[in-house]
């Protein structure tokens, strides 16, 4: 059995702990090969032990057993509690050996426990709504990873709609909604705003039991679902957004960041995380691009080198709208069934890219805000939307997903359609026009960075 440690440390001991535990490591060869030490957010590895996933937290010293990535076995840890097993005389020494940090950190758990659950109320004051989950089960479950995910979009949708309500001088119409099957959302829109002709931010919160229709679109990828009793329990959640503005010349903006857990007959979890955020312009603008794609590249760049040019290019061949040979947009970066290197690592790719959307979306709107437009760029933009709407209805995961999935909330799955759109019979820009330009970029997909 794989050994599994878990020992909280109190915030105000942090820096006596770090200096402990490396003095101590110099004179006990047996225990430093056992002990990494996590300050904050970074981590600091003494050595390795084979077989372990170290998995980083917020103020704590964390060893767990190392599984299949995307796979969560069930049973093996419990939370607050020191378990054992293996090296249980090594870690044993250094515990008696660090006596009066063991009298600090007795003192400081049940504080530190209140101070967390504090906290998780206090943010989910600053949301747009009460979280989908009650805010007493999310403290009772704060180390689970769907506790933490529910936390990000929540947060994401906040920050987002304030920085929109702020540019437009609108407010979003809050709607919160339950899905009798299981879980629930909150949808935030605004409509015929002063710069905003349409922008949902959605964020949605599901459970209950896969469809047949939607394990199939799921296989249909690559994944091994095996059901009990033709059964898969799963839960799903994200945030979601679409925003259409009336300008023309400010681009559509388009992200969704979502976490996906099923539990299989013997009780194991896949677990995989998705997302994504694209642009989508009337007009080429290189300088829009640019700023767009290297906002996303730096985020990128923080976790992985090849995580940008790799999602980058699955973008581009996601968003491609087959029947009219062109891409919905430039692009950006989307990704799906992220289940590696581990959980806390994609989580907090995820968490980077989420953090994101408003710096390199809100430039762009500030710049545009003021541009005149003609009625014939108006049209322009009538028929690029309906190219959107014909990729949203036709290609799109999200969408065919929800409408395959029971007690779905069609009004929050269509959130993502423009008010107004226009299909032209044959139509094709004359050559040398900035309508021409921009085809020609769809069609051709550049790099932009």
């Amino acid at each position: 059995m794989a050994t599994i440690v878990l020992y909280s440390i109190n915030r105000t001991a942090q820096t006596t702990v770090r200096q402990c535990f490396i003095r101590y490591s110099k004179g006990a060869s047996r225990v430093d090969s056992h002990l990494t030490v996590f300050h904050k957010t970074s981590v600091r590895r003494l050595t390795s032990l084979p077989r372990v996933r170290w998995v980083p937290k917020a103020t704590g010293v964390r060893f767990m057993s190392l599984g299949t990535a995307g796979r969560t076995a069930p049973g093996r840890t419990r939370t607050g509690a020191v378990l054992v097993a293996g090296a249980a005389a090594a870690v044993a020494g250094f515990v008696a050996s660090a006596s009066h940090f063991q009298r600090a950190e007795m003192a400081s758990v049940i504080p530190k426990a209140e101070e967390e659950d504090t906290e998780i109320a206090d943010k989910c004051k600053t949301f747009m709504s009460p979280p989908c989950t009650d805010v007493k089960v999310l403290q009772q479950r704060k180390e689970e990873m769907c506790t933490r995910m529910e936390m990000l979009i929540m947060e994401t949708q906040a920050e987002f709609c304030r920085a929109l309500e702020e540019v437009d001088g609108g407010k979003f119409k809050v709607d919160r909604w339950e899905r009798k099957e299981g879980g629930g959302g909150i949808s935030c829109v605004l409509q015929d705003g002063k710069v905003f002709e349409k922008a949902g931010v959605n964020v949605s919160v599901v459970f209950g039991n896969l469809t047949e229709e939607a394990a199939k679109q799921m296989r249909s990828r690559g994944k091994v679902l095996k059901g009990k009793d033709g059964k898969l329990p799963f839960c799903a959640m994200g945030v979601s957004s679409v925003i259409h503005p009336t300008n023309p010349h400010i681009p559509t903006v388009h992200f969704n960041y979502r976490y996906f857990e099923i539990e299989e007959e013997d009780g194991t979890k896949q677990w995989w995380f998705g997302g994504g955020t694209d642009l989508t312009p009337t007009y080429v603008n290189k300088e829009d691009g640019a700023h767009f794609h290297n906002s996303l590249k730096e985020a990128c760049d923080k976790h992985h080198p090849q995580y940008y040019p790799d999602f980058k290019k699955w973008c581009d061949r996601y968003f491609y709208i087959r029947h009219r040979g062109e891409t919905r947009g430039i692009g950006g970066i989307f990704f799906d069934d992220l289940d590696s290197p581990s959980q806390e690592e994609a989580f907090s790719f995820v968490k980077s890219c989420a953090h994101t959307v408003v710096p390199c979306y809100l430039p762009i709107v500030q710049k545009h805000l003021n541009d005149p437009f003609s009625p014939e760029e108006k049209d322009w933009q009538q028929v690029r939307r309906g190219r959107y709407v014909e990729f949203n209805l036709v290609y799109d995961r999200g969408v065919k997903f929800g409408l395959a999935t029971p007690g779905s909330r069609i009004e929050s799955i269509l959130m993502s359609l423009p008010l107004t759109a226009k299909w032209e019979y044959m139509h094709e820009p004359p050559k040398g026009t900035q309508e021409a330009d921009m085809l020609e970029v769809l069609r051709n997909p550049k790099e932009w960075v």
